[in-house]
């Protein structure tokens, strides 16, 4: 039988994964992007590792599930939602948007609560165990924090406006918690004809990446939808 210390293992990792989550949104609110999204990769790879090493110890526990989603929230859910509350500031608003100017920034926070429902709707779906229905909570977190700085820092500041922003916020709230199927980068064998999809999809992203550094992560994320959009309709 595993010992205490064995048993909290993974909830340490699931507890590191909390940490970077709550420092990306404090950098995210403070307008450091890069910093968000160092600390929102840094969550991902704990947000994997604890599952596996609960595996490995064989110690799944209700709680360590529990504590896995909150944190998740807080990393891949909040953390997004103050880097696109910050985007808000720094971005035009359109003259017949200026009503409402003040609240706009405030619309970010939907994403926060699509990423909860987004969840606790995967806590409890069991065909989501070898792909996902719906947008991935950390693919939605890293799409906004490569986002925001390639809008930040780039040449795109001068035309994408606060219209353009909220309409994200919507579709990619929407994604999370729709019935559209994605493929899981999980790989059981290594052969192409069994993962030739997956093969693709990764040739592509690092080619983007070598292009564009981090600000093609948001091009990655694009280039999953767009993919799994495609394979969807062939079904």
């Amino acid at each position: 039988m595993p010992n205490i210390i064995t048993r909290n293992i993974p909830n340490g990792i699931t507890s590191c994964n909390l940490f970077c989550g709550c420092i990306a949104s404090y950098m995210a609110f403070q307008g450091d992007f890069r910093m968000a999204m160092l600390f929102i990769v840094l969550g991902a790879v704990f947000d994997f590792f604890d599952g596996m090493s609960a595996r490995l110890l064989n110690v799944s526990s209700p709680i360590g599930k529990e504590l896995d989603s909150l944190a998740d929230n807080i990393t891949f859910g909040l953390a997004p939602s103050a880097v696109v509350f910050s985007l808000f500031m720094e971005i035009d608003i359109p003259e017949f948007m200026s009503g409402v100017s003040d609240l706009l920034p405030y619309s970010a926070f939907i994403i926060s609560v699509f990423s909860a429902l987004r969840l606790a709707k995967f806590n409890l779906d069991e065909r989501q165990t070898t792909s996902f229905i719906g947008m991935p909570t950390p693919a939605n977190a890293l799409f906004w924090s490569s986002l925001a700085i390639c809008i930040s820092e780039g040449e795109y500041l001068q035309w994408f406006n606060a219209l353009y922003l909220l309409l994200l916020v919507f579709v990619m709230s929407f994604l999370l918690v729709s019935e559209l199927p994605m493929f899981s980068l999980k790989f059981k064998k290594l052969s192409w004809k069994t993962n030739k999809i997956k093969y693709i999809f990764l040739i592509v992203s690092i080619s983007l990446l070598v292009l564009y550094g981090v600000n093609g992560l948001a091009a990655v994320i694009l280039w999953y939808i767009l993919l799994s959009v495609f394979l969807y309709k062939k079904i």
